[in-house]
């Protein structure tokens, strides 16, 4: 079976496909989790990668829970609730809590249907663009299930409570335009455009200091849950440092040069 992720460079983009269309992507298999784990682990390593863009190949983002795992080896297969509940947290709830750690920013490059675990994961990135091909789905309870990667914790940042309490009570999936009018991606375009317009934000936010733009990212991370006096003082502490970066000293020495023309 091929590696489920497939990573290429482009300088300091790390472009991450996820490559199995045969099962549409889903996430819940083993060796799915730990190739997401270890990407992300590799990348925060590697200090010359600034921004990860995450899509799919083939017709589907992700499909979401693998059904066959879902019943066999985190459901009713395993025989009592409590091996579920071990089996969800040492498995799947991994992915969050990876993506949630990466610390550069991450683009989801949303190529066709993301359902379930595959709308979650899209939410777990920073930035969203979608092909016109794209649906959006919470649709645990089409399945009788709850969100059971974090979904509902993800979902109300990403859209708002109300809309997200409408997406997770239905599990009815809503198209391209109206997730770009809910908020849920920034930008919907042509199929064959996604890729280029999401390299082209890459590149852009490539552009910028890697040391700056992983402390941004954490003060936005810590913002979603902490105290404003708490968010100065640490504001405070990732400046000091970023004042004393090498790319603060020639983006600011270019910067008083343009002034002095």
């Amino acid at each position: 079976m091929a590696d489920f992720l497939r990573i290429e460079r482009d300088g300091p983009i790390a472009i991450v496909t996820m490559n199995r269309p045969e099962t549409r992507n889903a996430l819940s298999d083993e060796d799915v989790v730990d190739a997401f784990v270890r990407c992300c682990a590799d990348i925060n390593a590697d200090l010359s990668v600034r921004v990860l863009v995450l899509t799919g190949a083939g017709p589907a983002f992700s499909s979401g829970g693998n059904l066959k795992t879902l019943r066999d080896t985190v459901g009713s297969g395993l025989g009592e609730p409590s091996m579920s509940r071990y089996a969800y947290r040492d498995g799947i709830q991994r992915i969050p809590m990876a993506l949630y750690n990466l610390e550069v920013p991450t683009i989801a490059a949303v190529n066709g249907p993301a359902y379930g675990a595959g709308n979650d994961l899209a939410c777990m990135c920073d930035v969203r663009i979608a092909s016109e091909r794209a649906v959006f789905a919470e649709s645990f309870v089409k399945l009788g299930l709850t969100p059971g990667d974090g979904g509902a914790w993800l979902l109300p940042r990403v859209v708002g409570m109300s809309r997200a309490c409408e997406m997770s009570f239905t599990g009815e999936p809503i198209s391209a335009r109206q997730a770009l009018e809910w908020g849920m991606v920034s930008r919907v375009v042509a199929a064959e455009e996604l890729m280029p317009a999401a390299l082209d934000m890459a590149g852009r936010i490539a552009a910028n200091s890697g040391p700056a733009l992983r402390m941004t990212k954490r003060l936005l991370r810590e913002g979603q849950h902490t105290r404003l006096d708490t968010l100065l003082e640490m504001s405070a502490a990732c400046q000091a440092l970023a004042h004393h970066t090498a790319e603060h000293e020639s983006a600011l020495e270019a910067a008083l040069q343009r002034m002095s023309k």
